[in-house]
């Protein structure tokens, strides 16, 4: 049952955060929009129903991507705690992820910016590389194009994206560590294909400070609950 809860509260931390998928990947959904549907105003029905599909092909590489890092950093948790075999271990990285989720309630809801550097730092080590990658497989004309995109874009610098990963660690299982992110990336789901289909109104909605403070403030009871849960 711990796990299942655990699963659950990956989901909501991934809806949650969704404020800030929607500012650090509006802008490559609106790009891979674009040229898919009708021009015309009164074609709005059309233009979501053409659009859809290739933004499930790209949502479901980038939650690919986020299921291997998932697996990787589990079983990087999983090495570590056979190798060395001290609970203290698990311990230890159950309140280190609870410190990052706290870090990030506070970048969500615009409180404290740490993470931002942690980004900034991505993306000059990982994002310069992976970026020129990305670049040729637009514009995307085929739902192949889409999901490979997706793949590519999943390893963007992201504050919200390095929080998860760190607590896949503590679950010391590569198979935990995927569902562990599976779970986060169907969280995000809902925001990135809202963000295609209406992007100019939820993007309204997301920019009113209440909105991103709330979503902060509910990140940051997970990371009370996992902090708890450390200590225990």
């Amino acid at each position: 049952m711990e796990v299942d809860v655990s699963y659950i509260a990956a989901f909501l931390v991934g809806l949650f955060g969704g404020v800030h998928c929607v500012g650090m990947c509006g802008g490559i959904v609106g790009a891979l929009c674009l040229g898919l549907g009708p021009s015309s105003e009164n074609s709005a029905q059309q233009n979501t129903r053409i659009a859809l599909p290739y933004l499930l092909s790209y949502n479901a590489g980038r939650i690919g991507s986020y299921i291997l890092a998932g697996i990787l950093m589990g079983g990087v948790g999983w090495l570590g705690s056979h190798l060395f075999k001290i609970y203290a271990i698990q311990q230890t990285l159950e309140i280190i992820a609870a410190v990052f989720m706290l870090a990030l309630g506070l970048y969500v809801a615009g409180w404290w910016r740490i993470l931002a550097n942690v980004e900034r730092f991505g993306g000059k080590v990982i994002w310069q590389r992976l970026e020129p990658i990305g670049r040729r497989f637009m514009p995307v004309t085929t739902y192949r194009q889409a999901f490979t995109l997706g793949l590519v874009w999943g390893w963007l610098p992201c504050g919200l994206v390095y929080s998860v990963i760190i607590w896949t660690i503590s679950t010391q299982s590569p198979l935990e560590g995927g569902l562990l992110m599976l779970s986060f990336g169907l969280g995000t789901l809902p925001n990135l294909l809202l963000m295609g289909v209406f992007a100019s109104t939820l993007n309204q909605f997301i920019q009113q400070p209440w909105v991103r403070q709330v979503a902060g403030v509910m990140i940051m009871i997970f990371a009370g609950v996992m902090f708890y849960r450390g200590l225990i």
